[in-house]
């Protein structure tokens, strides 16, 4: 065995739970680079006056929110968790998840932060931005050698209600989820805080198909679907929507959505599934890498 197969990186899940706290009050502090770039690049090409009053507001508020350390919106979302194992990592699996848990719990207490999450039945509200299966915890591996990856998402129920399902049928070809995905913009309308990030889910089976929907939500701006063809949807999907008219906080203008984003996997030949998650113009998210040298913290 070289010495290169043998590395190793056993991952400490109290140094898991630190990040996993102190991710959470990042990401709803501060935004990441790409955002407030794509805030720019709108407010440049926008030919709206209201549309770029409202988009200097929203430039204005993420300014005022990071320098006076508070958070870009009232709303602390569902804590989501995404999870990337490299080779040569060791960690108990269970203990992940539970360091995890704790960090929500801690950053909602010691910061504190208000706390979104409720039992779907009683409504009942723990004050601990936790309950029955959340936070949600999604577990993914690479190749790369001696690396964890923690992702964390904070969605807001504004954009998560934007959110939207149909098991179209091949035969209705790609118009049928181009179709879908407009009408499912103009339904949104300002309710979803625009300008967004529309995210579109092709392929797979029903729930595949909607989390791929909230992973392209939550890309990177600038970022392209791997697959040829979804990047070609993605920029006529882009086009379409900002000719809606929609615009910042449905106001009106050409600033509807960052970008459309579509992830894609394949499906059955008798059904092609197409699915819509929306991310809101404060896309927050943060991110912690640990290799052997350290923690690095970005977004």
């Amino acid at each position: 065995m070289s010495a290169k197969d043998a590395a190793k990186l056993v991952v400490d899940p109290g140094a898991v739970e630190e990040a996993a706290k102190l991710l959470y009050i990042r990401a709803l502090k501060v935004l990441p680079d790409d955002i407030k770039q794509g805030f720019q690049r709108l407010n440049a090409g926008e030919s709206d006056a209201t549309a770029r009053t409202v988009l200097a507001t929203m430039i204005e508020n993420i300014e005022v929110a990071e320098r006076r350390d508070n958070l870009l919106c009232q709303d602390t979302g569902i804590p989501i968790y995404n999870v990337l194992i490299g080779r040569g990592v060791e960690i108990d699996g269970a203990a992940l998840k539970a360091a995890i848990r704790r960090g929500v719990e801690r950053a909602t207490r010691e910061h504190p932060l208000r706390s979104s999450v409720v039992h779907p039945i009683t409504r009942v509200n723990e004050q601990t931005s936790c309950g029955a299966l959340i936070p949600v915890i999604n577990i993914d591996f690479t190749d790369r050698p001696c690396e964890l990856r923690l992702e964390m998402i904070p969605k807001g129920s504004g954009s998560e209600n934007g959110s939207f399902l149909r098991m179209a049928i091949p035969a209705e070809g790609v118009d049928a989820i181009k179709t879908f995905v407009v009408d499912r913009v103009i339904e949104a309308g300002g309710k979803v805080c625009p300008p967004t990030i529309v995210g579109v889910g092709v392929g797979g089976t029903s729930d595949l198909c909607v989390h791929l929907a909230k992973v392209a939500a939550t890309r990177p701006l600038g970022s392209r679907c791997a697959d040829p063809e979804g990047a070609k949807l993605e920029r006529e999907l882009t086009q379409a929507v900002n000719a809606l008219g929609i615009g910042p906080q449905g106001l009106g203008g050409d600033s509807t959505a960052f970008a459309v984003h579509v992830e894609l996997a394949a499906t059955h030949i008798t059904m092609n599934p197409v699915a819509v998650n929306i991310q809101c113009h404060s896309a927050r998210r943060a991110s912690a890498t640990f290799t052997p040298e350290g923690v690095e913290i970005g977004t």
